[in-house]
């Protein structure tokens, strides 16, 4: 039998190539085709979850009878709940589960938890009853009625603290297949319009989800907010052939414990420039640095017991020694987000003019709007013009540090502040008179958060990205929700501290309760 023929063996390698070709492209996963299932799942869950939260303060006082001030805790302690569980989903999606897992179950939580929510509003059984028109004194929520609320909290908790922290770090690696500088400042650029995009949803869920509760009532209101999950999750689920999805390894908070307890178990070693440290296998070498040299006892080899409580890594050294130095700076923003959490400002719109026409009267709660829109406008302007311009002075990628734009933002919300307090001040002096003072007065103050906004979250995410090792990329973007927890708590704290000093005395509370007989309206927001 006669060999092949030149031909057919280059007929044959071609098709093989092709084959391969084919085979190869098939078996890469990641990269920008992935970007629409991941940012549209977020995107729909941000619409979803945001819809709920501007009349949320409106749906306790009016429905389940709650004070302003008893209702603004609540929220300001679920705020805390849903960022505070970043943590734990952190951890299970770094240690245990994968990102990809951790995300689905989070969706599927916070699909629940909504369920549950519009289910307080279709079944009378589930809610308090309404008031009587000629009866000051509303029934309360039973027990059970507020079992179910809570669970339904909960669940949106859980559902949040699961995919706030692993959607953005899951979309990363997407690009992080072969890191190189075009694929970082691509990476870089992600970050913005990631946030550009959940602010985006935001503007969505505070006007048109925000308008369907105000007009057609919670039934309606709180159905729209199930679909778009609805759609979140599948959308999400859709991709899931294309996703790189890594594999998760060693817990970094056990790490961090072994660190703490061999250091202590070597509290008297003597560090010398002799000694010999050990570095985890698989892994790029990792330099001990001398700052924070205490920790470096736990790494030092002093006898061939590798036992991870007897003995640690550098890279688990460096990385306890890394998430301690971003502490402070992770604390600076705590005071920002407690400025920007507030239900407050929602109440004190419902209090002045919101009319642009005779016919037409913005919601309360879109307010928040301008805040958005600014942080938009302001992220658009500067990634597509300031950055090109500022990289040629700075010699930084992205323009400004992520340093310099946190101490920016942090600058520009303490002048929020001060025209915040200057238009409340004359917002009093003109209901004293029994005059109307438009809600646009409010706009100034919501623009100036929406740009510290804009540069102190991205520089934070930014930051806690690039300073923490890629194994705790999940983690970085949690320390970023956590710090909104603590601001949540402080808010919490602020207004019942509010509440008890301007009460004293017999005094009129700052912050009163809906009036059941002009229901929507506050009654006044008067000291």
């Amino acid at each position: 039998m006669e060999g092949i023929s030149n031909q057919e063996k280059s007929s044959i390698d071609t098709e093989l190539q092709t084959k391969l070709l084919l085979h190869s492209d098939h078996d890469h996963k990641g990269g920008l085709r992935t970007m629409p299932f991941i940012i549209v799942n977020e995107a729909f869950e941000r619409v979803a979850s945001y819809g709920l939260m501007p009349n949320m303060i409106f749906y306790l006082m009016e429905v389940y009878h709650m004070e302003a001030v008893t209702g603004t805790s609540i929220l300001s302690v679920w705020s805390a709940l849903s960022n505070g569980l970043s943590i734990f989903g952190a951890f299970i999606a770094d240690s245990y589960l994968g990102r990809f897992r951790v995300i689905a179950l989070g969706s599927l939580s916070t699909l629940l938890g909504m369920v549950f929510l519009w289910l307080t509003s279709m079944f009378p059984q589930l809610r308090p009853s309404s008031c009587d028109e000629l009866d000051t004194i509303c029934s309360p929520a039973t027990p059970i009625q507020l079992a179910l609320l809570f669970s339904s909290f909960g669940l949106l908790s859980i559902g949040c603290g699961c995919i706030r922290p692993c959607s953005m770090a899951f979309g990363a690696d997407q690009l992080n297949n072969h890191p190189t500088l075009n694929n970082q400042r691509l990476i870089d650029s992600y970050f913005n319009w990631y946030y550009a995009s959940g602010a985006f949803s935001t503007v969505v869920a505070f006007t048109v989800v925000v308008y369907i509760q105000d007009q057609y009532g919670w039934q309606v209101g709180f159905a729209v907010p199930v679909l778009f999950m609805v759609c979140s999750a599948v959308m999400f689920l859709l991709g899931s052939s294309l996703y790189v999805k890594v594999k998760v390894g060693e817990s970094p908070f056990s790490g961090f414990i072994q660190v703490l307890v061999v250091a202590f178990k070597n509290r008297k070693v003597n560090l010398s420039s002799n000694d010999c440290y050990n570095h985890s296998h698989g892994m790029d070498r990792v330099e001990l640095t001398e700052n924070l040299r205490y920790l470096n006892k736990a790494c030092v080899i002093k006898d061939s017991n590798m036992d991870p409580w007897n003995l640690s890594t550098v890279e688990k050294v460096e990385s306890l020694k890394s998430l301690i130095r971003i502490a402070p700076i992770w604390s600076s923003s705590i005071l920002l987000f407690a400025t920007s959490s507030q239900n407050y400002p929602t109440l004190q719109a419902k209090t002045m003019n919101r009319h642009i026409t005779s016919w037409f009267e913005i919601p309360a709660a879109s307010f928040v709007l301008f805040m958005v829109l600014t942080l938009i406008i302001w992220l658009a302007f500067y990634d597509r013009i300031l950055v090109p311009i500022l990289a040629k002075h700075t010699h930084q990628p992205r323009g400004l540090h992520p340093k310099t734009r946190m101490g920016i933002g942090l600058l520009i919300s303490v002048i929020a502040m001060v025209v915040s307090a200057i238009v409340e001040t004359i917002r009093r002096h003109v209901g004293r008179s029994g005059n109307d003072m438009s809600a646009m007065w409010l706009v100034p103050q919501y623009a100036l958060l929406g740009l510290a906004d804009a540069f102190n979250a991205i520089g934070q995410m930014e930051f806690y990205y690039s300073e923490l090792p890629r194994s705790m990329s999940s983690v970085a973007m949690a320390m970023f929700m956590v710090s909104n927890a603590f601001a949540g708590l402080l808010g919490s704290v602020l207004v019942n501290v509010v509440d008890s000093v301007t009460s004293e005395g017999g005094s009129e509370v700052y912050i009163v309760h809906m009036s059941l007989e002009n229901k929507g309206k506050i009654l006044g927001i008067e000291g």
